[in-house]
């Protein structure tokens, strides 16, 4: 049977909430997984879950890492899979590689913080893409980069 590439979405965990948090990632690139195996446990301001793999397949890239806060619908990451079922989520490789080599790039080359989903926003709100602001404290719980860290970044940006 042919294969295909597909781009896994973070899943929606209902209209209130909107960001979740990685746990723990419990796949890496080039594992094989088989349909409803736990890919990561991710955690919302309400509950914690496991997500499952939607099809059997072989896991290309993850797109989130361990302490990353990630917005529902956004791809968390790619496999390639034979499951016609999920067709409607196959990618053209070639423009999304480059996108996912540009996205890899830019977040190597910014620090390694862990945001919080609030911090996300303000920067968000404000314009920018956090995952290539430079030069943050982070003063959050844990060394987090926190909503009152953004606002004094913005601040000092005037």
């Amino acid at each position: 049977m042919p294969t295909f590439i597909i781009d896994v979405p973070v899943p929606s965990m209902g209209a209130t909430v909107s960001e979740l948090t990685v746990i723990n990632l419990a796949v890496a690139p080039g594992a094989k997984v088989a349909k409803g195996q736990k890919l990561a446990a991710l955690e919302s301001d309400k509950s914690a879950f496991d997500f499952e793999s939607p099809a059997e397949g072989t896991v290309l890239a993850i797109m989130a890492k361990n302490g990353a806060a990630i917005t529902s619908g956004q791809p968390f990451l790619r496999m390639e899979t034979s499951d016609q079922s999920l067709q409607h989520l196959a990618i053209a490789t070639a423009k999304h590689d480059a996108e996912v080599a540009a996205h890899a790039a830019s977040a190597a080359s910014a620090s390694s913080l862990v945001w919080t989903p609030r911090a996300i926003k303000m920067a968000q709100e404000a314009g920018l893409d956090h995952t290539t602001i430079t030069g943050l404290e982070a003063t959050g719980p844990g060394g987090r980069v926190s909503g009152d860290d953004v606002a004094k970044y913005l601040a000092n940006r005037k």
